[in-house]
Formats: C-alpha cells, sequence, structure tokens
C-alpha cells in the first residue's frame, strides 16, 4: 500500500469528471419532479457500494472471464471517449432505459454509478494503488451526496451557462484521459510525448 497525494487526485479528477455530478443536476432536478423528493444517504450509499464492489472484486469477476486489466482498461478508454463526446458535442450516445424512479434507480445507478464510471474504476487500477483510489471515491461519494443534498443551490449558483461550462470542460478531460489510457495499456508512444 502506497499513499500518494498526486495518484489521489488524479483519481479524484478522473471519477469526478466521469460520474459528472454537476452535470447530471438537471437530470436529477427532472427525476425530483417526476418522482417526488430524493434521498441523498440512499442514493450516495447505493452508489458508493456499486463502486467499492467493483474496486475490490472487480479484478477477480474479470479474471472468471479470462480477461486481463489492461484489456478492461482499453475497452473501457472507448468507453470514456464516447462520454467525454457526449459531454463536448451535447449529443446521446449512451441510452438509458429505466423504468421505476427514486433514490436507487435511476439516481444511484445508472446515473452516478453508470457502466463509465464503473469502467473507469477498473481502468484506472491498472495506473492507480487501490488505496489512493479508494480515497478518491469517497472524496467524490462525499461531493455527491452534498450535491444531492444542495441540488436546487448549486443550480442557482452555477447557472444553466455555469453548468454547460463545467460540463464541456470535464468532457474534454475525459477525452485527453481516454486517449492516455490507450496508449498506456496497448504501449503505443507518440513521437512528442514527454
Amino acid at each position: 500500500m502506497h499513499l500518494s497525494l498526486f495518484e489521489i487526485a488524479a483519481a479524484f479528477m478522473v471519477l469526478f469528471a466521469i460520474i459528472d455530478i454537476p452535470g447530471s443536476i438537471p437530470i436529477i432536478l427532472d427525476i425530483r419532479s417526476k418522482t417526488g423528493d430524493i434521498e441523498p444517504l440512499k442514493a450516495t450509499i447505493a452508489a458508493s457500494v456499486i463502486f467499492f464492489a467493483f474496486l475490490f472484486i472487480g479484478s477477480p469477476l474479470l479474471g472468471i472471464f479470462g480477461i486481463d486489466v489492461s484489456s478492461f482498461a482499453i475497452a473501457g478508454s472507448f468507453i470514456i471517449f464516447l462520454i467525454g463526446m457526449e459531454m463536448v458535442l451535447g449529443i446521446e450516445i449512451f441510452k438509458y432505459h429505466s423504468k421505476g424512479g427514486g433514490s436507487i434507480v435511476p439516481i444511484a445507478f445508472p446515473l452516478i454509478a453508470g457502466a463509465g464510471s464503473i469502467t473507469t474504476i477498473l481502468s484506472i487500477k491498472a495506473e492507480y494503488q487501490t488505496i489512493n483510489i479508494f480515497i478518491a471515491l469517497v472524496l467524490n461519494m462525499i461531493i455527491v451526496y452534498i450535491v444531492l443534498r444542495l441540488t436546487s443551490k448549486v443550480e442557482r449558483l452555477l447557472g444553466a451557462g455555469g453548468l454547460l461550462i463545467l460540463k464541456k470542460f470535464f468532457g474534454v478531460i475525459l477525452l485527453a484521459i481516454a486517449v492516455r489510457l490507450f496508449l498506456t495499456n496497448t504501449g503505443i508512444v507518440l513521437p512528442n510525448a514527454r
């Protein structure tokens, strides 16, 4: 176990971008208007359980299917790239057809702990120590809880323009992360890389 502030910060930023809780505020407000009040603690705990399960037993689970983490990271880089494209271009590539509503479905899953964020956790395990990812996840879940608790206030504070800027900014970061994950796990070295 090796604690690294750099790895914690890097993993935190990756997860913050992929979870994109500020960008989800309009969706959360819409769900809340349709399904009634959302329970922030219940949603946060449910998403955390999903994340921690994949963090600690995701690799053995992949082993059952004969897939190594590097291969999964390469596949994950494609998903992260597409999510980044969604955010930057404002298009919908992934469709979420979820019946029911409320705090667990669709808020905790698939909105917070969706395929992209689960894939990201398994992908960054190829680069970062588990303890550092764990700490980054805990910090992200604290932010998720706070945002869910203060959704209306955050929306008023950032405004539509602020939310759009955040979404575009983190979309570009995700695209760069996807390229780096792909290059790292394939062994390709760019001629001008330092």
